[in-house]
């Protein structure tokens, strides 16, 4: 049966590098398990119709409209203007602004859409007016917005820890290592990289000056700080679950977005809405199809066979771990990362507990690889939204962001991979 399983796997990935609706995707390799496979359809599409009723999966619609509202209410403006008042006079500093407010906003939506949306109209313009080639700004910010998929809460570890019945603030717990490894990484690399533009920099604030500016735009900034602080707070003093956070970044962005930065009006708070319910419709039909595969792969005892085929190859774990990371990397490159996570998670537990790698470090090692998938051509869609935010060609954007990819993120793939403290001594800490 695995044969039949392989072949439902590449009639999936050949249709999506084609370009063909998901919907039809998923169809097409169902369609292989039903006919070929021992699998009755109705009663995988009944389970998978029930799955969806877990109110777990009530998190990802909500994060996805507070990010969206976020967007458009000037919550991200503030804390651009807040981050800025401490490096604006650094050489580099304006690009250590995006990697770290995309990781702030990170924190708030669990989207990695979320970061170029909101920051991307603000602060590509901006760098390029300070002397930034507009194609590095657009690669820089395109590829500091994949740390909303690590920087918890993150919607893909809700996914994944639902999918595996892992704990999900163990698994929002593993990935916030890797992503402010990734987001130092990014920074170091800027910083290197600005020492070849001809850039125009702030003049030096005295120490008073800098305290009164920061205070100033701390003030202003302050409901936009709290943001984080009040959700992630909430789940890890063990006063709100996920879902109850989403509902929290929700109700809390309205009146700030509002009533505060005043950056929400009716009509671009309904485009929100419908921005959201877009991308959720899409999600949610995403998570059903990956779902029934992926199960119908379990049904099969596919999962057992891997791991006895893979075992009469070799039992050396590094060249295991080498080998399964770069199979993620090439996943991540044909399907979005939540797809990548339903289907091939369940397919690679068993395999990784085989090699004594815990479900919470495989959480670590499937984050930070399915969201390299966001940047990294042809899927890439976050580099793709970049390209179109920034007004700038995808060819032109392709090599900066590359560069950025193998300096910066490959390394730390490799870490999370053979060092589990990175992605464990978090968890271990809150006793998982």
């Amino acid at each position: 049966m695995i044969e039949i399983a392989l072949l439902a796997i590449a009639i999936l990935v050949i249709t999506l590098t084609l370009g063909v609706p998901l919907p039809y995707c998923f169809g097409a390799a169902l369609m292989v398990m039903y006919f070929i496979g021992d699998v009755t359809m109705k009663g995988m599409v009944l389970w998978g119709v029930q799955q969806l009723g877990n109110p777990i999966l009530l998190a990802i619609p909500l994060f996805v409209l507070a990010g969206t509202i976020m967007a458009e209410s000037g919550i991200a403006a503030s804390l651009l203007r807040f981050v800025n008042a401490f490096v604006g006079h650094i050489r580099g500093g304006l690009g250590v602004v995006a990697a770290v407010s995309c990781a702030v906003i990170g924190a708030i939506s669990g989207s990695g859409l979320t970061g170029i949306a909101a920051i991307g109209p603000i602060l590509i313009p901006e760098m390029e007016k300070r002397g930034y080639p507009r194609e590095y700004a657009t690669a820089l910010i395109a590829n500091s917005s994949i740390l909303g998929l690590l920087i918890p809460p993150s919607v893909t570890m809700i996914v994944y820890g639902w999918v595996t019945d892992t704990s999900i603030l163990a698994c929002f717990l593993a990935t916030l290592g890797p992503g402010l490894l990734i987001m130092f990484s990014f920074s170091v690399m800027n910083l290197w990289m600005s020492r070849k533009f001809d850039l125009i920099l702030d003049d030096k604030p005295t120490f008073s000056q800098l305290s009164t500016e920061v205070a100033k735009r701390g003030i202003h900034a302050f409901p936009a700080l709290l943001m984080p602080v009040i959700i992630l707070g909430g789940i890890y003093g063990g006063i709100m679950t996920p879902t109850e956070a989403a509902a929290v970044a929700v109700i809390y962005s309205v009146p700030v977005g509002f009533l505060i930065y005043k950056g929400l009006r009716l009509s671009n708070f309904l485009d929100a809405g419908k921005e959201a319910a877009t991308a959720v419709g899409a999600i949610m039909f995403m998570i059903l199809f990956s779902m029934i595969l992926s199960q119908m792969f379990v049904y099969e005892s596919i999962p057992q066979q891997i791991v006895s085929s893979i075992f009469a190859i070799t039992e050396n774990k590094v060249v295991l771990l080498i080998f399964i990371n770069i199979l993620l990397f090439l996943v991540g490159m044909v399907v979005n990362d939540i797809t990548a996570i339903i289907l091939i998670a369940p397919l690679l537990l068993p395999l990784m507990n085989a090699m004594g790698v815990s479900p919470v470090q495989f959480a670590a090692i499937m984050g930070v690889n399915t969201a390299m998938g966001g940047v990294t051509p042809p899927y890439a869609s976050i580099l793709y939204l970049g390209a179109r935010i920034g007004k700038v060609k995808v060819t032109k954007v392709i090599p900066p962001a590359m560069f950025l990819i193998v300096t910066g993120y490959v390394p730390v793939v490799f870490l999370t991979s053979f060092w589990p403290d990175l992605s464990l001594f978090l968890p271990r800490l809150f006793g998982y």
